[in-house]
């Protein structure tokens, strides 16, 4: 095996994906904490300094404890390296998290053990059936009250029509938890009540040895046995191609708001999870054993470092040996590119990268040049398919408190739009920029962000319009006619292609019957 082909066989990129308040914050500092990478792990509800998480690195994300933007974070343990991405929950920022499930090779499922499936949890979830990306499960918070055991992995099963194979099970829940038990391992994890950041050791303890009933009770281990004989029996063993093809989920518990399971979980992703897996692309799909660099730019974040005005492309990089001063061709300008300061993450904090191979996730510093979807390869013209901008469901007007500020709003508004999670709208007839969101909560954080990054207090209103879609047609007159009837409501995004702004569903409704011939797209995939 070439050095390649094992620095590929070593990588693990995942993403974690959950509902919000499921824990999934928690379990990434956790992962983080396990794999060496931080000394403390900032639990969501811990308070102060120590509350504010590592992956949340925004001040509106740790001032709310919510994620609203997702982050990288690369480390780690036990030989292997682990790219992990921390996505955000919440719904009105699923755009980000979408597009970010373009650049992972599997996730994990966060489920709070009382509330089991919940919405964001199964839309996430058809993302990753869209794209074939296998799943773990992590049923989270079992030192709690929860649901029955069985009742939880039913629900998976049929919800998310989902084979399930536990590879851990709870001994007891809520108060009655007395560890887990590894069905693989044949070992025994004991929960400790302490909650600082101790890692409880397993015990190699098979079922029928009589010490179970010494160290849980008598009447635990005997509900374990009979337990533990009805997985055996009801639920499928694990098969690694079916998990790997997105047919079965093993499943995991424990709580990571006090490190138990994390690290059963953690082995279970580096011993299960594909290594970096072929991507979709045009003319062609790419193996991430080729010679030739290539990859793909999934993510853009302005301001990163407030100080420097930064911006930072995420690029997964899907074939080849990566090295720090090479130059690569930027597709979609046609233009070759050196890149001389890559940088791995932890969060916010970076370290320079001297050389990366596919699957590892690498910050290019530039200044507007990348943008979400562009691929940089060593000359081939490729183009990553399946990264698409959403058409927004929420549309505003911006208000600037200060008129004679028009052109740093401007600044702010493209650098902020560039980062996928907003469009930018400029109608043909008129001045004022018009701000299209999929979520209400992404206009709080813009007018935090447009304050705290760029010092201009703006706002937004109102706007006669309630979606928008793109305008394309192989006959040119017949968009030209189309603009001459619709005037006050087209407008351009931010690369000039052109947008039909409809008042409601029926405006829109009826445009698409008077011009069949026209194309209205709610989504437009990233070039």
């Amino acid at each position: 095996m070439n050095a390649l082909s094992q620095a590929i066989a070593k990588r693990r990129t995942f993403a974690i994906i959950s509902h919000p308040d499921a824990g999934k914050t928690t379990l990434t500092e956790k992962l983080l904490l396990f794999g060496g990478a931080i000394q403390l792990a900032g639990a969501v509800r811990a308070r102060g300094e120590q509350r504010r998480a590592r992956s949340d690195w925004m001040t509106i994300e740790r001032d709310r404890g919510i994620s609203v933007t997702a982050s990288v974070m690369s480390f780690e343990h036990d030989g292997l390296s682990f790219n992990l991405l921390d996505t955000p929950g919440h719904e009105d920022f699923s755009e980000d998290t979408y597009r970010t499930l373009t650049a992972v090779d599997s996730a994990v499922m966060v489920l709070d053990a009382a509330k089991g499936i919940e919405t964001q949890t199964r839309k996430l979830f058809e993302v990753c059936r869209l794209r074939d990306v296998p799943i773990i499960t992590f049923i989270n918070k079992v030192d709690r009250e929860g649901r029955e055991t069985f009742d939880l992995l039913d629900e998976v099963e049929k919800t998310l029509a989902l084979d399930v194979s536990p590879v851990t099970w709870p001994i007891g829940m809520g108060r009655d938890l007395k560890g887990v038990y590894d069905l693989v391992a044949d070992q025994v994890v004991l929960f400790e009540q302490s909650r600082g950041d101790h890692i409880p050791e397993a015990i190699d303890l098979a079922l029928d040895d009589a010490r179970l009933d010494q160290l849980v009770g008598a009447a635990a281990a005997a509900k374990l046995r009979e337990e533990v004989a009805l997985v055996r029996g009801a639920c499928p063993a694990f098969d690694l191609e079916a998990y790997r093809n997105g047919h079965l989920t093993p499943v995991f518990f424990g709580s990571a708001l006090r490190n138990f399971g994390v690290r059963e979980l953690l082995r279970g992703i580096g011993r299960l999870a594909p290594p970096p897996r072929p991507q979709p692309a045009e003319p062609r799909v790419v193996d991430p054993r080729e010679d030739k660099v290539s990859g793909f730019v999934f993510k853009v974040q302005a301001n990163m470092d407030p100080n420097h005005r930064d911006r930072i492309a995420f690029f997964r990089l899907c074939s080849g040996r990566f090295r720090r001063g090479m130059k690569v061709k930027h597709v979609r300008s046609g233009k070759t590119m050196a890149i001389f300061n890559p940088v791995f993450f932890l969060a916010r904090d970076r370290e320079l990268a001297e050389e990366a191979f596919p699957g590892d996730i690498l910050g290019i510093p530039n200044h507007g040049a990348l943008r979400i979807g562009d691929a940089l390869t060593e000359g081939e013209d490729l183009r990553f398919t399946g990264i698409p901008s959403f058409a927004p469901e929420v549309l505003r007007r911006v208000r600037l408190d200060d008129p004679m500020k028009a052109k740093q709003l401007r600044k702010a508004l493209e650098d902020l739009a560039e980062e996928g999670v907003s469009q930018l709208f400029k109608p043909l007839n008129g001045s004022t920029w018009i701000v299209g969101v999929v979520g209400q909560l992404q206009f709080d954080v813009l007018a935090t962000r447009i304050e705290g990054e760029y010092n201009l207090r703006a706002g937004f209103e109102d706007a006669p319009f309630e979606t928008a879609r793109w305008i394309t047609a192989d006959d040119k007159l017949l968009i030209d006619k189309f603009v001459a009837a619709n005037g006050p409501a087209m407008a351009e995004d931010r690369d000039g292609a052109l947008v039909f702004l409809a008042r409601n569903a029926w405006t829109l409704s009826r445009a698409q019957q008077d011009f069949p011939q026209l194309r209205f797209s709610s989504t437009r995939e990233q070039h």
